[in-house]
């Protein structure tokens, strides 16, 4: 249970939030937008974990999409890795399934060279066009 921020404090029901924190699950830094507006927090969470309660995906394959997002570099949450990790081996997982997930999601940081070094040889270039201009008009 939260409590809403208005010049009175009420109770706001928050369910997902409070399951989350009993169970483990909870990300402490998500507890000053919960505290800053707990209501918008629920809505966030019940979406978040719409996919999971759905029951479309299987429990592993849930668990290899967390596994996924917590340790990719826009992200890099090892408590959650952890967790994730933990829960897929007692699902059944092998390593080598763990393996190719982290395998999977590390391709994510090769964009950063994949965008950047064309940058980088179009500005080069750039360059070096502008200050071979300069010395020629300084000679």
């Amino acid at each position: 249970m939260s409590f809403d921020t208005a010049d009175t404090v009420r109770p706001v029901a928050t369910p997902v939030c409070d399951q989350l924190h009993a169970t483990g699950n909870w990300n402490p830094a998500w507890n000053a937008i919960a505290e800053l507006d707990p209501v918008w927090t629920e809505k966030f969470m019940v979406m978040g974990m719409h996919s999971m309660l759905s029951g479309v995906l299987e429990p592993k394959v849930l668990e290899f999409i967390a596994i996924a997002v917590d340790a990719s570099c826009t992200h890099m949450y090892a408590p959650g890795t952890r967790r994730h990790i933990r829960k897929a081996l007692e699902l059944g997982a092998t390593k080598e399934e763990l393996a190719a997930v982290l395998q999977a999601v590390s391709v994510l940081g090769i964009h950063t060279s994949s965008l950047g070094a064309p940058i980088l040889l179009e500005e080069l270039a750039d360059f070096e066009r502008k200050r071979r201009a300069a010395d020629e008009v300084a000679a």
